[in-house]
C-alpha cells in the first residue's frame, strides 16, 4: 500500500511538473505570418512610383535591382515612416519603422513587417494598385493597406520628411489661423512696448 501511494504521488508530481514546464515555455502570442507567394509581375507593372491611401497618405517607392524602399506620411500628417525590403515578381516584403511627429520616448517609434502584392485590375486605362498587410513587431500581417498608384507622379521620398521647423507649438488664434506674432509666422514683428500687457 505504501509503495502504491508513493508511486501515485510520484506520477502526480511528474504530471504537475510537466504542466508547469509547458506553461513556462509558452513565450507569448503566436507570431502572425503572411500567407502569400510571389507571382509574375503584371504587364507594364513597375514597383517604382507614388501610391495613395486615404489613411496612410502618399507612399513613395523606389527600386534598385531586387530591393525596394519607400517613405510615407500619413494623410493626417501626424506620422511618417520608412520601409525597405525585397521584391520578387508581384510581391514586395518589407520591414518598416514609423515615427510620430512631435513625440519623444518609447512611444515615438513603432516597427514591424509587411507585404504588398502588385495588382492591375481588369479593364482599359485602369490605375495600378498595391494590396497588402502589415503587422507590429515580428508580425507580418493583421492590418490592411491598399493604395492606388498615382499617374504622372515621380517618387520623392524626401518630400514626406517633416520640416525641422514644423512643431505643434506654433501659435494660432482661436479659429486656427496663425496670429501675426505666432512662432513660425512669416512676418513676426519684434516686440515693442505697445505689445505688452498693461
Amino acid at each position: 500500500m505504501a509503495v502504491r501511494r508513493g508511486l501515485c504521488n510520484w506520477v502526480l508530481m511528474a504530471g504537475l511538473a510537466g504542466a508547469a514546464l509547458s506553461l513556462g515555455c509558452n513565450s507569448g502570442p503566436e507570431v502572425v505570418k503572411a500567407n502569400v507567394r510571389p507571382g509574375a509581375m503584371p504587364a507594364e507593372g513597375d514597383w517604382r512610383g507614388v501610391y495613395y491611401d486615404t489613411v496612410y497618405g502618399y507612399l513613395h517607392l523606389t527600386t534598385s535591382g531586387d530591393t525596394a524602399s519607400g517613405k510615407w506620411r500619413t494623410a493626417a500628417g501626424d506620422k511618417w515612416g520608412e520601409m525597405s525590403g525585397n521584391v520578387d515578381g508581384d510581391l514586395f516584403t518589407y520591414e518598416w519603422t514609423e515615427h510620430r511627429i512631435g513625440i519623444v520616448g518609447p512611444a515615438a517609434t513603432s516597427t514591424g513587417k509587411g507585404y504588398f502584392k502588385y495588382v492591375v485590375p481588369e479593364g482599359d486605362n485602369v490605375d495600378h494598385e498595391i494590396h497588402g498587410e502589415w503587422g507590429m513587431d515580428q508580425n507580418e500581417a493583421g492590418y490592411h493597406w491598399n493604395a492606388v498608384k498615382q499617374r504622372n507622379m515621380k517618387p520623392d521620398p524626401k518630400s514626406v520628411m517633416p520640416d525641422e521647423t514644423q512643431t505643434s507649438l506654433e501659435g494660432a488664434d482661436w479659429d486656427g489661423n496663425k496670429s501675426k506674432n505666432a512662432s513660425g509666422s512669416e512676418k513676426k514683428k519684434p516686440a515693442t512696448e505697445e505689445d505688452e500687457w498693461e
